[in-house]
């Protein structure tokens, strides 16, 4: 769902949550020259081949690397009183779209 409240959930949870991060998808577009043109004439970027998901796994890998470093890379301040909890928020309309490799797609989604 395209302009549902997504960012401004993931803003609001943001603020609220301590040692919280948020990976947007948005930030994963291929550039334009590697974007399809439909038979409508018009660029393709609500389909997740648009989408780099390898670098966002790799963000995300980063990220369960080392929630600390990767909260302190993006300026997100760690709170001492909650150290030992580390949250990723994970944002865009194309999440579920996408079968994680080494998974099995089964009706109703991916399966390890």
């Amino acid at each position: 769902v395209t302009n549902g409240g997504k960012t401004t959930l993931t803003d609001s949870l943001l603020r609220a949550l301590a040692n919280c991060c948020v990976i947007h998808q948005d930030d994963f577009y291929k550039p334009q020259d590697q974007i399809a043109v439909g038979e409508d004439g018009f660029k393709q970027w609500d389909v997740l081949e648009s989408l780099d998901m390898a670098a966002m796994l790799d963000t995300v890998q980063a990220w369960l690397s080392s929630p600390q470093k990767f909260a302190r890379a993006h300026g997100v301040g760690v709170q001492p009183e909650a150290s030992d909890t580390h949250i990723l928020l994970l944002e865009g309309f194309l999440l579920y779209s996408y079968n994680l490799p080494g998974r099995h797609e089964v009706s109703g989604g991916a399966v390890p």
